[in-house]
């Protein structure tokens, strides 16, 4: 049993951060063609697992990504910003609230504060690590907790497992045991 561990498709950060090593200055990107694809291949591994759940980061790509599964799987998407970025280049600045909802009226970001994201382009990875370790401990906690998968990121995977993905990648978590291991193509 595990919940899966989803890296966002490809943005339009990462195609220019991936050939620079340098920020683009881009704040919450979208997916690019290459992303939504990447979503799709995703969703077509998630429909062998007995879903009933995606919860998403409320970054555009990974809402963008979340959106593509949920249609593919008819499943519904829940917001959580636990598992947002690790905050430390301006694709890590996010969208107030009100606008994320009005580009996804059907999702509730009541929740949500105005302002969800870090406070600056410096969240320490000791920050991060502790936001993994709470979610981590509210997932173990969840009675269904291997029929959900999350859309998340890099950063936030790398510190929550140690597993550094690639966009679209997919990843097993067992959030009581601490465990993960790669979902094989």
């Amino acid at each position: 049993m595990a919940m899966i561990l989803v890296r966002h498709g490809q943005s339009e950060f990462n195609v220019v951060y991936s050939k620079t090593r340098v920020d683009p200055g881009i704040h919450d990107p979208r997916l690019t063609e290459e992303g939504r694809q990447q979503a799709r291949l995703a969703a077509d591994r998630l429909a062998e697992h007995d879903l009933a759940l995606i919860l998403s980061s409320p970054y555009t790509r990974a809402l963008q990504t979340a959106e593509i599964i949920a249609e593919t799987l008819d499943l519904p998407v829940a917001i959580e910003p636990m598992v947002r970025e690790h905050c430390r280049f301006h694709c890590d600045v996010g969208t107030l609230r009100s606008e994320l909802a009005l580009s996804w009226p059907a999702l509730d970001f009541g929740t949500l504060p105005e302002r969800w994201w870090h406070g600056g382009l410096d969240e320490t990875e000791e920050e991060v690590v502790r936001r993994g370790h709470r979610f981590r401990e509210q997932m173990a906690g969840h009675e269904a907790w291997s029929r959900i998968a999350v859309v998340t990121h890099w950063g936030f995977i790398r510190c929550l497992t140690g597993t550094q993905l690639g966009n679209g990648e997919l990843l097993k978590f067992d959030p009581v045991q601490g465990q993960a291991s790669l979902l094989k193509a």
